[in-house]
């Protein structure tokens, strides 16, 4: 080989090499040491519950991959902003992750409306929108490359609920009390079809506004219209009150029904027991202890430990997002991407989380990876799960 061939050779290399480089260097939210992730959520807001310790389950999971030394070889990193469950702030939130922070992709954030006003900036920039807190169709449809939803929709949840409540307690007389949110109307959506399904009439609905306080009105409505099953589109402090404010008022001869973003442990454990046989829609285990696998309750113990408090369900959606998360990268190999990435999560299958959850499985043209949830009630300040899973 002559000085000019050998020259040529090492030029086209290092040409090479630069390019790769380049292409890795322009990659949003990716250093050779570095993966940096954003979650919008609500610290201070109606969902703080959910929005604090499902951001506590990412950060510990996320600290534990890189104890390990990282994921090939690059350190994860979360930077959780305060979006109040407003969807204003959620904006300004999701504008400073994407356009300051340069993050890789979303991780965990937090709500129907929220995600929904993101989702157009969010997908311009190539950021992926993974494992959100919002049980909404719109998380997984219309189909996108970039959204990746782990459980069952609202609308699947409360048809399900519905379907049980009537060929097994004889409900005839639907109503339906639901934030003016787009979750609320996903449950109202719920509602409609599972009724139009079964010949039913949704006899009354009432609407409120996230932050309110005193339901009287809306209960004292639907109790005369004669409801026997009530379904909620609300998640916890509008679940507790109106509940609680019903059977204050007498009114026991009614269900009342709400989705998984009901199902939470402060919901169970309201002071005085006011929520004592209230039904929600579940997708996995509520973290008692004494009713983990070994696994899950090292996890407790782990998080307790770092946190000064018992894991709530928002913990657990936090750390499976941040698991499922960990496993992609782990897939998508060294070189990181946005489609490497989104491959590698498309081929995941049979994925099973510590806490008995349901089977999660991804393909090319499937970003939704489960559809089951199973019938709760409150008893004795605990939720007793009922039934096996449920599909629809």
């Amino acid at each position: 080989m002559t000085k000019t061939t050998i020259g040529l050779a090492v030029a086209v290399a290092a040409i090479a090499a630069a390019s790769t480089s380049g292409a890795q260097a322009q990659q949003r939210g990716v250093t050779a040491t570095e993966v940096t992730f954003g979650m919008p959520t609500d610290l201070s807001g109606p969902a703080a519950t959910y929005g604090v310790s499902s951001s506590n389950g990412v950060k510990m999971r996320f600290e534990e991959a890189n104890e390990s030394g990282g994921i090939n070889g690059r350190k994860l990193k979360v930077i959780v902003e305060d979006q109040g469950y407003q969807v204003p702030k959620a904006v300004q939130a999701c504008n400073k992750l994407i356009n300051r922070d340069k993050v890789f992709a979303f991780v965990a954030p937090l709500g129907t409306p929220m995600n929904n006003a993101c989702f157009k900036d969010q997908f311009a920039a190539g950021v992926p929108n993974l494992f959100p807190l919002s049980a909404a169709r719109s998380m997984y449809e219309p189909f996108h490359k970039l959204k990746f939803y782990g459980a069952a929709s609202y609308v699947d949840q409360i048809r399900a609920g519905i379907q049980y409540f009537v060929t097994k307690k004889g409900k005839k007389a639907l109503c339906a009390m639901y934030q003016d949110t787009d979750f609320g109307k996903e449950v109202l959506d719920g509602v409609q079809m599972q009724a139009e399904k079964l010949k039913l009439k949704v006899v009354e609905t009432t609407t409120h506004k996230p932050t309110d306080q005193d339901f009287t009105a809306q209960v004292t409505k639907l109790k005369a219209a004669g409801c026997d099953l009530v379904v909620m589109g609300t998640i916890v402090r509008d679940t507790i009150v109106p509940y609680a404010t019903a059977r204050k008022m007498g009114w026991t001869d009614v269900d009342f029904l709400g989705s998984a973003a009901a199902y939470d442990l402060f919901v169970a454990s309201a002071q005085g027991g006011v929520t004592e046989g209230f039904y929600a829609m579940g997708l996995t285990a509520m973290p008692y202890r004494d009713t983990l696998s070994p696994a899950a309750q090292q996890w407790f113990d782990r998080y307790k430990e770092r946190y000064k408090v018992d894991p709530n369900i928002g913990a657990i959606y936090g750390h499976v997002a941040a698991d499922l998360t960990v496993t992609a990268l782990e897939k998508a190999g060294v070189e990181l991407t946005t489609d490497n990435f989104v491959r590698a999560m498309e081929s995941i299958r049979g994925y099973h989380d510590i806490f008995h959850g349901p089977e999660v499985s991804f393909a090319p043209d499937k970003h939704q990876g489960a559809d089951s949830s199973f019938l709760a009630v409150v008893k004795d300040g605990r939720w007793t799960r009922l039934t096996d899973p449920l599909r629809f």
